[in-house]
């Protein structure tokens, strides 16, 4: 899953595809870089981040959703609002991308329900101007799994086919970034529920403080994509069904030799 996150202030490329056509063409890019699907999202979800208006988010995503439908490349639209996910849906998206795992917005979960669509349940807390509030668990991923747990049984209450559920562990959200490596630590657990699991940890800030040089500075975001790549290794090995990258090129060729590999240990 390649991101084209069409915003000014995403915490690794704010600004740079805000516009329309760049953004489209950034898209068509990741595609060729190997990216299976794209995530078009228009509201920034880092740490401290306020939201916008349905109606900005809404003209910052569409014209790029039709844009790269047209172009014949499967896009996921990555919001919190039903309002919008409906009008990304009849663009031509094909799964909707909700962070706030259905919890943001009650009408969520009935969209994925009537239109049949896959929907991405990510384990979250709060919205991201305070969700760092919300770091404490008595016992995390025992924690993180029952409440991804609970969002699965409100879809599935809601109408949604399990079949259309795919769980995200939510690394980075209400969660340090030693508790980040640990949900790492566990993706075969999570794995091991049973919906697809996606894992997000594209160029986060816990990639940064691991990268870290001698003077404590963080490694810039631009400059974690290797170490993207080498969680998206780990991910595959895992048995995650799919990674979200900035940069898909090195993640492909990762996951691609796993499935090689998996074809020897099935031998």
């Amino acid at each position: 899953m390649g991101v084209v996150n069409v915003t000014p202030d995403s915490f690794s490329d704010g600004g740079k595809w805000l516009d329309a056509a760049t953004a489209i063409r950034h898209g068509i890019d990741l595609a060729a870089q190997g990216a299976d699907l794209v995530d078009v999202g228009g509201e920034s979800t880092r740490p401290g981040a306020l939201r916008i208006d349905a109606d900005e988010e809404l003209r910052r995503v569409l014209p790029v959703i039709t844009g790269l439908v047209a172009e014949g490349i499967p896009v996921s639209v990555d919001t919190m609002r039903a309002s919008t996910g409906r009008q990304a849906l009849e663009a031509g998206a094909a799964i909707i991308n909700d962070v706030s795992g259905g919890r943001a917005d009650p009408a969520m979960m009935g969209l994925a329900a009537q239109t049949g669509s896959p929907i991405v349940l990510m384990h979250w807390r709060e919205h991201s101007d305070v969700m760092q509030k919300h770091t404490a668990y008595e016992d995390l991923v025992a924690d993180i799994t029952s409440e991804l747990l609970q969002q699965v049984d409100a879809a599935v209450a809601a109408g949604v086919d399990p079949a259309q559920i795919i769980l995200d562990p939510g690394l980075g959200f209400s969660k340090t970034g030693e508790q980040n490596w640990t949900v790492l630590a566990h993706l075969e657990e999570l794995v091991a529920l049973g919906p697809p699991l996606l894992v997000a940890a594209s160029r986060k800030r816990f990639l940064g403080e691991v990268l870290a040089g001698p003077d404590g500075r963080l490694r810039p975001t631009d400059g974690r994509d290797d170490a993207t790549a080498a969680i998206s290794t780990l991910s595959a090995l895992a048995g995650a069904w799919c990674v979200r990258v900035h940069e898909p090129a090195a993640s492909a060729d990762a996951v691609r030799v796993v499935a090689r590999l998996a074809r020897e240990d099935r031998a």
